[in-house]
């Protein structure tokens, strides 16, 4: 994948903004810095920046039709790029490099707006149709692929990162409140919310279409389950048979690159089936793994690392990880993100690409994307199970089955906390000044997603859809995922976001996901054809990194001063006092906040700090 950026204006009589589009390209250098290309018109300019994966000789772009009336640069990969071009070139289109993303310009020459739903892969482009002046932004189906857009005066800016927005020299910079309660309350910022006022993430599964008439948004894809879900066979043979062939594909697409693909193997099932998986389409090709380690014997897996790693007959790389590369990371971390964080284990993932990146890689597979597919995690187990969670009974019970309905439009579907008794903390936490408008921005005075592809949904299969709206687009395959790759000019490629796969999934019987109280059971089965049993029926291994408790008791000069009562109060988001009673009690060991609250708050206001004096805001 590559970085991209521009600025278009829907008055053809402007001049394009070159100079401003070419700073807005060189903030992303870190994502290509192989090549670049640019491409200017009146009232456009698009820039370009590659790291070069397939085709390198004549890879570079942008691409353009025949004409030259249709230019596109793209961010990402196309991995049913061949079928694709046979299928063009069968219709008379003519190609002239051999990259995958070319294939772009001709399906929108073909196929208009309808054509994004052909395309299965990563990737994040803008299309500019010269012929009736239009420019078209699109992203991916689960957004893997970053992209960004604002409004300055009459021009429309767009990027792979928010960073490429900011060189403009017009662009203002303003907290977005709304954004920071998104993190503090669910797992993650949800599009099209950014910490930065006035700018935008374009959803997964979206276009934005500018012109004369204005901007608009048309949804191509969502992930729609059905209201009536086959019931589970007692015999998972056929399911087992087409998971086993679809992930199979999806690993040999993401194998295709000119360049050496790397395996992540972070000792789990996921990372692991994809690596056999990858071994069996490649059998001849000399595969590199990458894995982090940790001094802490209670959260290393350096031995089931190693031990897949030799099973697969890799050339293994690994990195121990001690908790003080933390501090010394984790404004690395806030800056790539783009967004403060309630975790730290991001650091440990940019150490992670920048061993692959220093063995000479450029490409990786990741697990990535099988817990929310899959039912991974403990709350589809519970789910499955019909444990019921949260609030018994009397009026919180009640306040929270209204709040439920509103934002699930289900009252039944519980998600991670109470979000009722969640309010009452968060106004705790927040300054006297924040908190008297927290009815502007509360996260939880809105629908968390899209009602309609919850109502009526099995309960595994809502919590599929709330995963990948809140915690798998712009959390895990954001911070946790492409900017930290990319932070190191790496792209991390996912096979089990696979389209085709997804696809599959969402028509498999809900219980086949977990089964017996076993989660991830279907996939289980698969990975037990390619794994050895202990291993593919192993548990699941939370990653976790020591949070803010571990540099509040190292005493570290720069955590003290953004933690410190002075600091808090200038700031005026957190509330002070609030802030020093968490911290006493993280350095003596004790609870937190809340019994319900869960979240590493002080690393959040840590961060915060950080992203504001990183971006300019302090």
């Amino acid at each position: 994948m590559c970085g991209i950026a521009g600025i278009f204006s829907a008055d053809r009589s402007r001049p394009a903004q070159v100079a401003a589009c070419a700073a807005m390209a060189a903030a992303l250098r870190h994502r290509g810095p192989d090549e670049g290309g640019n491409f200017a018109a009146p009232g456009v300019a698009m820039g370009f920046t590659r790291l070069s994966i397939i085709d390198l000789a004549t890879g570079n772009q942008p691409h353009s039709n025949a004409t030259g009336e249709i230019v596109s640069i793209v961010n990402g990969e196309i991995y049913n790029y061949r079928e694709l071009r046979a299928q063009l070139e069968a219709r008379g289109h003519r190609f002239r490099t051999r990259c995958d993303v070319e294939v772009v310009v001709h399906l929108y020459e073909e196929y208009g707006l309808d054509f994004a739903n052909r395309l299965n892969g990563q990737f994040a482009f803008a299309l500019y149709d010269a012929r009736t002046h239009r420019l078209i932004l699109g992203r991916d189906q689960t957004g893997i692929a970053p992209l960004f857009h604002a409004r300055v005066g009459d021009a429309l800016l767009f990027g792979s990162e928010i960073k490429a927005l900011l060189a403009h020299p017009k662009i203002e910079r303003r907290l977005n409140l709304r954004a920071l309660d998104q993190i503090l309350t669910f797992p993650g910022m949800r599009s099209p919310t950014t910490m930065f006022e006035g700018v935008e993430a374009l959803p997964p599964g979206h276009l934005l279409v500018a012109d004369a008439s204005g901007t608009r948004l048309r949804q191509y894809w969502d992930l729609v389950y059905p209201t009536d879900p086959a019931p589970a066979p007692a015999d998972a043979g056929d399911h087992v048979e087409q998971v086993d062939a679809l992930l199979r594909a999806a690993v040999a697409r993401r194998l295709a690159a000119d360049v050496p693909v790397g395996l992540y193997l972070s000792g789990g099932l996921d990372s692991s089936l994809i690596g056999a998986l990858a071994r069996k389409a490649a059998p001849d090709q000399v595969f590199h793994s990458f894995s982090i380690t940790f001094p802490d014997a209670t959260i290393d897996e350096r031995a089931p690392q190693r031990a897949m790693a030799a099973a697969l007959g890799t050339v293994h790389h690994e990195i121990e990880f001690s908790a003080d590369e933390i501090a010394r990371r984790l404004r690395d971390a806030v800056v790539a993100a783009e967004a403060p964080l309630k975790e730290s284990y991001d650091t440990c993932s940019l150490a992670l690409s920048q061993l692959v990146r220093d063995s000479g890689h450029k490409v990786v597979l990741t697990g990535e994307g099988a817990d929310e597919l899959f039912g991974g995690y403990v709350g589809y187990r519970l789910d499955a199970a019909g444990e019921p969670r949260g609030v018994a009974e009397g009026l919180e019970a009640m306040l929270e089955d209204e709040l439920r309905a509103e934002l699930w439009g289900d009252a039944g579907f519980f998600y991670e906390r109470d979000y009722a008794l969640f309010r009452e903390t968060k106004s705790g936490l927040y300054s006297a000044d924040v908190a008297a408008r927290l009815a502007d921005f509360d996260a939880t005075r809105e629908p968390a997603v899209d009602h309609a592809r919850m109502i009526g949904r099995n309960r595994l299969h809502q919590r599929s859809y709330a995963d990948f709206k809140l915690r798998m687009a712009d959390h895990l395959l954001a911070d946790h995922g492409d900017r930290v790759a990319y932070a190191h000019s790496v792209e991390a490629r996912y096979p089990f976001l696979d389209a085709e796969l997804i696809d599959f999934m969402t028509r498999v019987p809900p219980g086949l996901l977990v089964r017996d109280g076993t989660e991830k059971w279907l996939l289980r089965q698969v990975a037990l054809r390619h794994l050895p049993p202990e291993l593919a029926r192993r548990e699941k291994f939370g990653f976790v990194a020591p949070g803010a408790a571990y540099l509040l008791q190292q005493r570290i000069p720069w955590v003290e001063e953004l933690l410190s009562p002075e600091t808090i109060r200038r700031q005026n988001i957190f509330d002070a006092d609030t802030v020093q009673r968490l911290r006493a009690q993280q350095m003596q060991g004790g609870a937190r906040p809340n019994a319900t609250f869960d979240t590493d708050v002080l690393m959040l206001v840590l961060t915060l700090g950080l992203f504001l004096d990183a971006f300019g805001f302090d």
